[in-house]
């Protein structure tokens, strides 16, 4: 089926599917060695620019990447018919690693220069890897006590499994990286301490956007109020997602997530799967909706219920201090806004509740600030991003700096091409 997919590639001379892609896979090339069936070739091309293919063929929107430029999506008028590219790229890493084929990575001679790479997600993970080949000894210094970032603990197992991920950290280590967990640069060292006294020639600072946001509305600080981030987090690190893990996620008889993003995809699909009736509550409409079509698909497959063009105005508590609903009002669509989506606006007197045990604010995340905070002449924009140019060069020299920490939340593909860059 894989082979069968590669060959409606037309072999476009322009390539036109590559401008979709961050990290530039030459996917033409790729696709016509798994046309061929020749998987490990078509793998070979893949790992030239990306190393993480087993993940990005399952978690990147190639909708709007690769696949929205693809010529055979263009003459049969639909992105849903342009060649599966993320999915033939899937295949060839998933069949490589089950049958035990991969090649390994080789390491240019050693340089002597020492690199410190903070944090453990995309963005570090293809840092990491590139100065490891390019001869460097690094040394990845990750928070949490298990690597992977948004990988391990943002996105759910039944989206990206954590074997995949583990399997790609084990590879770090069989190209010399060192890995140092539980280890908060900012509080257990500090950045400029890593370059003055540890010896590190240049550190880079992948950690991400677990900061987040919140309304501001009355209520929510009852308990049964969560981030997505910090529900998402306890359940994956936790286990949840095991049946005999007794993980202490509480989620009540109803949940209702707030939000229209692929976090809260994963939000809503996971409260459902803890046994909670689940909701959406998003302002705009669903052709508003940010999350990826399939995604939307997948939660209303499994019983999520959308409640559209609606905006809680306060979280309704309790006598003992828990969440007992949400208080709405129903929106309508104005003009378009400097973006071009039309901006939602409040219908007077329209107000309703949903009666819930837990709400889940899903409303976006911005840069963790711990390592800004603790580092002079490291300066960061005015929502918290740390400035860099586009090759990665923050304002203090020898620092370098991509992914989510710079741009904000944004996909896995866009971190691994910052931390390619840099």
């Amino acid at each position: 089926m894989a082979q069968r997919e590669a060959t409606r590639c037309l072999q476009c001379p322009t390539k036109p599917c590559m401008q979709g892609c961050p990290v530039a896979i030459n996917i033409p090339g790729f696709l016509a060695k798994a046309a061929a069936g020749d998987f490990a070739g078509a793998l070979k091309i893949i790992k030239e620019t990306s190393l993480l293919p087993a993940v990005c063929g399952r978690v990147c929107p190639q909708e709007k990447q690769c696949q929205k430029f693809c010529t055979m999506g263009k003459l049969l008028k639909s992105v849903d018919k342009a060649v599966a590219i993320g999915r033939v790229e899937r295949f060839c890493a998933d069949l490589a690693r089950e049958t035990n084929t991969e090649e390994p990575l080789i390491c240019a001679p050693k340089t002597g220069k020492r690199v410190a790479v903070i944090g453990s997600g995309p963005a570090s993970i293809t840092c990491a890897a590139d100065c490891a080949k390019a001869g460097h000894d690094v040394t990845l210094f990750e928070a949490f006590h298990k690597c992977g970032g948004v990988l391990v603990y943002g996105i759910p197992e039944f989206r990206l499994p954590k074997a995949i991920v583990q399997h790609e950290i084990e590879g770090l280590g069989k190209i010399g990286v060192t890995i140092d967990t539980n280890y908060v640069v900012g509080h257990t060292r500090k950045l400029r301490d890593l370059m003055e006294k540890d010896g590190f020639d240049a550190v880079f600072v992948g950690t991400g956007a677990g900061l987040p946001k919140f309304m501001g509305i009355e209520g929510e600080n009852l308990n049964g109020v969560l981030s997505a981030n910090e529900f998402l987090t306890r359940n994956n690190l936790m286990k949840a997602y095991l049946e005999e893990s007794d993980t202490p996620v509480y989620v009540g008889e109803r949940t209702v997530v707030v939000g229209g993003g692929n976090v809260a995809m994963d939000a809503v699909r996971t409260a459902k799967r803890l046994g909670a009736d689940a909701y959406i509550v998003y302002r705009r409409s669903e052709a508003e909706l940010p999350a990826r079509l399939e995604e939307v698909h997948h939660a209303k497959e499994e019983g999520v219920q959308f409640v559209m063009l609606a905006n809680p105005l306060e979280i309704l508590g309790n006598e003992e201090g828990w969440v007992r609903g949400v208080r709405c009002i129903r929106m309508e669509l104005g003009e378009p806004d400097e973006s071009g989506r039309r901006s939602p606006k409040a219908v007077p007197g329209s107000e309703f509740e949903i009666p819930c045990d837990t709400v889940i604010m899903s409303l976006g995340t911005s840069p963790n600030p711990l390592i800004a905070s603790t580092t002079e002449g490291l300066q960061t924009t005015r929502w918290g991003g740390l400035i860099a140019n586009d090759e990665g060069a923050t304002t203090r020299e020898g620092v370098f700096a991509g992914g989510d920490a710079v741009t904000g939340a944004a996909t896995v593909i866009l971190a691994m091409g910052a931390g390619r860059k840099a």
